[in-house]
């Protein structure tokens, strides 16, 4: 399975971004076969507003069937249903960070959404312009 992963660096080692509209990458990572490559979502760290649905936009582009992330937004969200991505919230979170701090990595996610560990979610978790 075609998976991104919301992140702050270009490596697996790198710490997952809570944020979805506003990452600075994504990754892509093949869950089988390990493969994977970064995504610059720079165009979307600064902007004004329509940063998530953007966001999601490049990602249904990509051409994955899932995202995780820590957090997504309502306009993000749509995007990505609509784009036929599911959508799998709290990596940020589950290796033991609060709202604000991201302590997982990519490789840590990527090990979570393998083993079943992080839910799907069906709507978003956080409203519009949210900003750590």
């Amino acid at each position: 399975m075609k998976i991104a992963i919301t992140s702050q660096g270009q490596a697996l080692d790198s710490q997952v971004d809570s944020r979805f509209g506003r990452a600075r990458f994504f990754i892509v990572v093949d869950t089988e076969t390990g493969e994977f490559s970064a995504s610059d979502n720079g165009q979307n760290l600064n902007a004004a507003q329509g940063a998530g649905i953007q966001a999601g936009k490049n990602v249904v582009d990509l051409g994955v069937e899932a995202v995780v992330t820590g957090h997504v937004g309502p306009k993000a969200f749509a995007t990505l249903q609509a784009g036929g991505v599911k959508v799998y919230t709290g990596a940020a979170d589950s290796a033991g960070a609060d709202d604000s701090a991201e302590t997982g990595t990519v490789a840590e996610a990527i090990e979570q959404f393998k083993a079943g560990q992080l839910k799907q979610t069906n709507d978003a978790d956080v409203e519009g312009h949210w900003v750590v």
